[in-house]
């Protein structure tokens, strides 16, 4: 609407996200065609030994879209009531109980990692091939626990599948006011968020950048946009250009920190 042209989405999906990111990088960079992409596109160059990109060099941000915080959950048949219980319980068995992820290096890996670490508890990571795979064997007791996006766990909380213990937001979501912050049960500094943003190839004019960024804040600032976000427990990010060049930079060096910390070898 704001740009006054069509715009198609090409949804190059595989190799957690490396053909649409290698694809985007190689293309003019005149703003005709953009990457929209998970904060995965900050990791993949920590845990991979040829990601083909760097993010900072390759591309350059033309702003986020949303954040979305994550709950940690566990199968109704866990006996924890409360982070505060699944602390006890691991600090009293460690390296025994479990957590799932997505797989190594990816946002929820990242997130329960980051958590397990701030906390001072070691339970064993059992990596899937995605969230939706994992699942299965959260709900059914199989692991312990997993991090998982509010989007795709609130319906289940709702439904009595899974309880969840903590969500990664800075402050209590208003779909889910019972479930309380990691902030909140012992940990002021944990938060968390997965985001997704759009990018350009390295080079694109700086007023083509201002250009796209105009269009997505007038996206952004739409109240049919704010109200979908905010049922799916997500926010709009909005921030210029440059505040997003900033924030990818500062993304890329706290994830190259974790993953140098976890010990996680490159494939």
């Amino acid at each position: 609407e704001k740009l006054g042209q069509p715009v198609i989405v090409d949804n190059k999906a595989g190799a957690d996200g490396l053909l649409g990111i290698r694809y985007v990088k190689t293309q003019p960079a005149d703003g005709y065609t953009v990457l929209g992409t998970a904060g995965t596109v900050a990791i993949q160059p920590a845990v991979k030994l040829d990601p083909g990109y760097d993010v900072i060099k390759d591309f350059t941000g033309v702003g986020p879209m949303v954040r979305s915080p994550v709950l940690l959950v566990e199968g109704m048949s866990q006996p924890d009531k409360t982070l505060a219980d699944f602390i006890a319980r691991a600090k009293a068995n460690p390296d025994q109980l479990t957590y799932a992820s997505a797989g190594v290096g990816t946002t929820t890996h990242l997130g329960a990692a980051r958590f397990l670490q701030q906390a001072g508890l070691k339970a064993m990571h059992v990596p899937y091939k995605g969230n939706g795979a994992a699942m299965t064997d959260v709900i059914s007791g199989r692991v312990t626990m997993i991090f998982e996006a509010y989007g795709s766990s609130a319906g289940k909380v709702k439904a009595g599948q899974i309880k969840a213990l903590a969500v990664s937001s800075t402050k209590r979501l208003p779909e889910l006011p019972d479930v309380p912050t990691f902030a909140e049960q012992g940990l002021p500094d944990y938060s968390y968020y997965l985001w997704l943003g759009l990018l350009a190839p390295a080079g694109t004019p700086k007023d083509v950048l201002a250009k796209l960024s105009d269009a997505l804040h007038f996206a952004l600032k739409s109240k049919e946009l704010q109200d979908r976000m905010r049922d799916d427990g997500s926010e709009a990010m909005i921030m210029s250009p440059d505040e997003y060049n900033e924030f990818l930079k500062r993304d890329v060096a706290q994830v190259q920190k974790v993953i140098a910390e976890l010990g996680v070898q490159k494939q």
